[in-house]
């Protein structure tokens, strides 16, 4: 995003200048930026961390007879919980966490 030196206001792109190429215009002055190299840039974010639903209280949970999602884990046991994440009127979300590794997942999607 490029702002006019003389105004302050945001430049827009248009076509057409005197050497045939696209310009930087301020549509409210006259001023003109004639466009003769490649302007962009790209910035990556940086991923947040996954925080967990249940902010590490797994331990005072009930477990359930569950097997794991997990296709090379032989647990058959999972810790589970249910919160409402949504509105009143839809049912509560159950989260599980299986006690042999730990894989965590909800009955929303696996």
């Amino acid at each position: 995003m490029q702002f006019c030196p003389h105004c302050g206001n945001h430049l827009t792109v248009s076509g057409g200048n005197t050497g045939g190429g696209n310009k930087m215009e301020c549509k409210t002055c006259p001023y003109q930026y004639p466009i003769t190299m490649k302007l962009t840039s790209r910035t990556l974010l940086k991923r947040k961390e996954l925080d967990d639903v249940m902010g590490g209280g797994w331990d005072n949970v009930d477990k359930i007879a569950q097997a794991c999602i997990n296709d090379t884990c032989p647990g058959r046991e999972a810790h589970y919980t249910q919160i409402q994440i949504r509105s009143a009127d839809e049912p509560p979300t159950t989260f599980y966490r299986c006690v042999e590794c730990g894989r965590r997942w909800s009955d929303m999607g696996r």
